[in-house]
């Protein structure tokens, strides 16, 4: 994390937007490194082809601290994380989280609303966003929680698709009631069709993407994994 914030600081000496870029794939280098020295296998699958030159809003399910680099060892394409402002206060980290996210403060109202524009603004600079709709952590025995609408309201509003990611085993290399119980083993990435959002187009079709998203996760996840 050292050396990737020692590149940060040259990177942004190209701007913004490329130095984002540039953080990401200096981070998936140290993902590579940090999962082989930990033993750690990192797997994609893709359920259907995937377009790396599309423009996504990436969402996926949200269990463990190991979402984080699985995320930056699963895209292979520019894109911005939507990431709990929280998380800048982090000696380094922050500092690496701050360029490579869009911060948001779930709290505060205007903060929301300014994140949203800030997703928007990416989005047509040709940048993919990815997001955990749920939000918090999943610590329920279902696959997923409730999502929130960020997601939805952007893919409308924007017109991008979106492309669902179900995260695997992660929460079983790193649960999040304990750092010492982190395990070696694999870490599987699905990637499902991605969903046209053609026929969404006003405010009250927000809910009824987000539930069709949510469906579809829920039956892909229970397809991979055991649950009640």
């Amino acid at each position: 994390m050292l050396i990737v914030f020692v590149l940060l600081l040259f990177f942004l000496l190209f701007g913004k937007i490329r130095a984002g870029n540039l953080v990401y794939k200096a981070c998936n280098a140290w993902g590579n490194a940090w999962y082989f020295l930990i033993g750690i296998r990192h797997k994609e699958i893709y359920e259907t082809p995937h377009d790396k030159n599309k423009q996504y809003i990436f969402v996926a399910n949200h269990s463990s601290y190991m979402d984080i680099p699985c995320i930056v060892m699963c895209m292979h394409q520019p894109v911005r994380v939507l990431g709990k402002y929280e998380m800048v206060h982090y000696p380094i980290f922050g500092f690496i989280y701050r360029a490579a996210v869009i911060l948001v403060d779930r709290r505060d109202a205007a903060h929301r609303a300014q994140s949203l524009r800030a997703l928007k603004a990416a989005i047509q600079k040709g940048i993919s966003i990815f997001i955990f709709p749920e939000g918090t952590f999943n610590t329920t025995q279902e696959p997923l929680k409730d999502f929130y609408d960020g997601a939805f309201r952007t893919a409308v509003e924007t017109q991008t698709p979106i492309k669902p990611i179900l995260f695997l085993d992660n929460d079983k290399r790193l649960n999040q009631r304990s750092i010492f119980s982190m395990t070696p083993g694999l870490c599987r990435c699905v990637y499902l069709d991605e969903i046209n959002v053609e026929q969404y187009k006003t405010k009250q079709d927000i809910q009824l993407l987000k539930q069709h998203v949510h469906e579809i996760m829920d039956e892909g996840l229970r397809r991979y994994m055991t649950f009640p």
